[in-house]
C-alpha cells in the first residue's frame, strides 16, 4: 500500500471521526436544553434548543457517512464470509479475493458517478436545508471523495496480490 494513501486514507478517517464528536457535542446540547426546557416551564420559563439543530445533523451524517468506508477496506475490516473460501486452494482464494476487489472498485465509482449526477441536481435545483437554508450539494463532496478513495484503496490492495 503505498504510504501516502495510507496516511490520506488514516487523516480521511480521523476527519470523519472528529466530525461525529462534533455530532454528539451538539446532541448533548441540545438534549440538555430539551431537559432544562421541561424544568424551566414549572416556572413559566422557557429554553429554546439549538435552532437548525435536525439540519445540522442529517447535513453533517451525510457527509461522514461514507468517510470511514476507505479506511475499514485499508484495516481489511469489511465482512468477510470465509466459511467456503478456506477450504478451496491458495490459488482459488486469491482469485476469489481479486474479484472481490474488483467488484469493491466498480461498486465505489459506480456510486461516486451517481453521487456525481446527485450533486449536480441538488446545486441546480438549488436544494437546501429547510431551517438554516444551507446548500445540500456541498456535503456530498466528502461523500464522493470517499468512494473515490476506496477504489483507490482497493486498487491499491489488487496491485499488492500480483
Amino acid at each position: 500500500m503505498p504510504r501516502k494513501l495510507n496516511w490520506i486514507v488514516s487523516g480521511w478517517a480521523l476527519i470523519a471521526g472528529l466530525l461525529t464528536l462534533l455530532i454528539v457535542l451538539i446532541t448533548a446540547i441540545n438534549t440538555a436544553a430539551f431537559a432544562a426546557d421541561k424544568i424551566f416551564r414549572l416556572f413559566g420559563e422557557n429554553v429554546a434548543g439549538l435552532a437548525g439543530y435536525e439540519d445540522f445533523v442529517r447535513l453533517i451524517i451525510s457527509a461522514i457517512a461514507l468517510m470511514f468506508l476507505p479506511y475499514c477496506q485499508l484495516q481489511k475490516g469489511h465482512v468477510a464470509v470465509d466459511l467456503f473460501a478456506e477450504r478451496l486452494s491458495g490459488r482459488a482464494q486469491i482469485l476469489l479475493e481479486r474479484l472481490s476487489l474488483l467488484l469493491t472498485i466498480a461498486v465505489a465509482l459506480f456510486l461516486a458517478y451517481w453521487m456525481i449526477l446527485g450533486m449536480i441536481s441538488a446545486y441546480e435545483d438549488f436544494a437546501s436545508s429547510p431551517i438554516l437554508g444551507w446548500p445540500n450539494w456541498p456535503f456530498y463532496i466528502p461523500g464522493i471523495l470517499s468512494l473515490i478513495l476506496w477504489a483507490l484503496v482497493s486498487s491499491a490492495q489488487m496491485s499488492n496480490k500480483g
